[in-house]
Order: C-alpha cells, then sequence, then structure tokens
C-alpha cells in the first residue's frame, strides 16, 4: 500500500477546516482538485475515506484515523526541516506571516529589507488579516507567525498551544478635526460628539467601550471603519472625533488632525504569536525564530525614532 503525503494533508486540511471548500481555500487549490485528491487516496489505501451520504462532507471512522496519522506525519516533516538546517549556514524556506495594515507599514516592510539581507532564502508571505481569524489559521497551520493587538485592560492572550513574544506597547491618542477652536483637555467634553469607531473586536473599539465606561456616558458611534486610514480622513473632514494608535499618526500630513492633549487614554499591546512546538526536540522553528527576531529589532528601532517622527505631528 503506497500513500502518498501530499494527499494525507489534503486530508488533514478536509478533516481540520469541516469540509472540503475551506480545505481547498487554505491549500490554494479547487474544489474539484481537493476531491481529486481524495478520491485518489482512497484508491491507495482501498478504504472509504469521505462519508459522502450526507450533504455536509465528514470523514468515515476510517477516514479519522488516517487523519490523526496525517496530523503525526506533518509533525514529522517539520522535525525533518528544522534537523536539515544544521547542514546548512544558510536558512531557507516560506514563512506565512498574518498582520494588520499598521504594523505591516510600519514593522514588517523594514523587517523584511533586513530579512531579505541576512537571509535571502527566506521566503515571506504578508497576509492581512488579523483577531481570531488569525488565530485560527495560526492553529491550523496555515500561516506561521501572527502580530496580534489588543487593548492593554484585556487579559493576555494564554493558549498552552501558542507562545507569545511581546513587540510593543502603541499609546492611544484621540483625535479630533483640525478646525476645532482648540483641542479637548478631557474625556468629559467629547461625550455629546459623533464618534468614528472601530469594531469591538478591534483594540481601537476596546478602548473606546473601556473609555466610555470609565466616565460615564454613551458614545455616539456615528461612523464604522476598520483602517485607520478613513478613519483619520473622516476626522480631517469634521464627520467625527476617534481613537487612534500612535503608529497610525506617523504618516499624517501637518494640520490634518487636531491630537488632543488627553493621555490617559490606554494603549494597545503588539505581539507575536506562533505555534508552539510539537517536535521531539522542543525547538522553535529556525525559520519563524529569524524572521522573529527581525520583527524585534525592527520593532525596537521604530520605538528609538518615534518620538523624534511625532514630532511633525500638531500635540
Amino acid at each position: 500500500m503506497e500513500i502518498d503525503p501530499r494527499r494525507l494533508r489534503v486530508l488533514r486540511e478536509v478533516h481540520v477546516r469541516g469540509g472540503v471548500m475551506r480545505a481547498a481555500e487554505a491549500l490554494h487549490l479547487t474544489p474539484s482538485a481537493v476531491s481529486q485528491q481524495l478520491a485518489q487516496l482512497e484508491r491507495e489505501v482501498g478504504l472509504a475515506l469521505i462519508d459522502r451520504s450526507q450533504r455536509r462532507v465528514s470523514l468515515t471512522p476510517a477516514g479519522r484515523v488516517l487523519a490523526g496519522y496525517a496530523e503525526r506525519v506533518e509533525a514529522e516533516l517539520s522535525e525533518a526541516r528544522r534537523e536539515l538546517t544544521r547542514f546548512t549556514e544558510r536558512l531557507s524556506g516560506p514563512v506565512r506571516i498574518a498582520a494588520f495594515p499598521t504594523v505591516i507599514q510600519h514593522v514588517l516592510v523594514p523587517a523584511l529589507a533586513d530579512l531579505a539581507a541576512a537571509h535571502p532564502r527566506i521566503d515571506p508571505y504578508i497576509h492581512e488579516l488579523f483577531g481570531p481569524p488569525a488565530l485560527q489559521e495560526l492553529r491550523l497551520g496555515s500561516v506561521d507567525v501572527v502580530i496580534t493587538e489588543q487593548d492593554m485592560s484585556r487579559p493576555v492572550l494564554a493558549q498552552p498551544s501558542l507562545s507569545i513574544r511581546p513587540l510593543y506597547v502603541d499609546e492611544y491618542r484621540v483625535v479630533v478635526p483640525p478646525d476645532w477652536p482648540e483641542p479637548p483637555r478631557h474625556v468629559s467634553e467629547l461625550a455629546d460628539v459623533p464618534w468614528v469607531v472601530s469594531e469591538p473586536h478591534v483594540a481601537a473599539g476596546q478602548a473606546l467601550d473601556r473609555l466610555a465606561a470609565l466616565h460615564g456616558f454613551e458614545p455616539r458611534k456615528r461612523h464604522v471603519i476598520t483602517d485607520f486610514a478613513p478613519t483619520l480622513a473622516l476626522v480631517a473632514a469634521g464627520r467625527g472625533v476617534a481613537i487612534v494608535p500612535t503608529l497610525a499618526l506617523l504618516d499624517v500630513p501637518e494640520g490634518e488632525v487636531m491630537v488632543s492633549d488627553i493621555r490617559d487614554v490606554g494603549a494597545r499591546r503588539i505581539d507575536a504569536v506562533t505555534r508552539m512546538s510539537k517536535t521531539r526536540s522542543g525547538e522553535p522553528d529556525p525559520v519563524q525564530a529569524v524572521v522573529i527576531d527581525a520583527i524585534e529589532r525592527a520593532t525596537a528601532e521604530l520605538e528609538a525614532s518615534l518620538s523624534a517622527r511625532l514630532g511633525q505631528v500638531p500635540a
């Protein structure tokens, strides 16, 4: 009985994602190609692995057993790749990073330049993905590194299967339209104005809800925007006020928005998250390790120059 390990990976993806369509998306294949791989695997083992009697595709008992072995094969291949790096002075291979726009622009872009110079055979892929969907893809193995953000009032993400490296504490600022007579000095002055807000699962959205509860008012949430560029554009146009992290202000032209002097708004925590190693050695993947190191260096350089760069933004 010959079993192609590439088809085992297809079976594993169908199992962990609960269907052919989602497995096809994760593997960058068509659903038809996934179905063909599964059919070929069934011919190789001489057993039905997929229960096709119901509308929702599921694995047969034999399919679930083989999917368990597929998980172990994937772990062994990861261990083999890790061991083989000891025989070469140059690390190589793909690494998939999920992150959000401000970190992609201000941290990952310079980090990738550093990485390309030091390790030209490492092939990074950036996916703009954040929040619970990014962590889900990390657990399923579709991405290798996730850069997360979370309001500092929330507990640190703690899961035994994940490893967390703190990167940066990004202070929030309250921004108002540039034609205001003077910047607000206390949150109470903003109780009755319209807000440009983030989704509740985004750190800036969590910050506004926390701030409003602390000061006893219900914010008038006029516009709901996830990305900070359109948020700042709406504020500049006089459509509301907003809470934004400091990193979002780095590229704001002088005079476009007014940055308030309110400094008790809190901050967001930015972390790098990877899966805990399941290999016998327990050592982290060497490619992921050097990628994290490059991200940490870029973050440290950004932090060192942040005060000078923010001097261009009116406060």
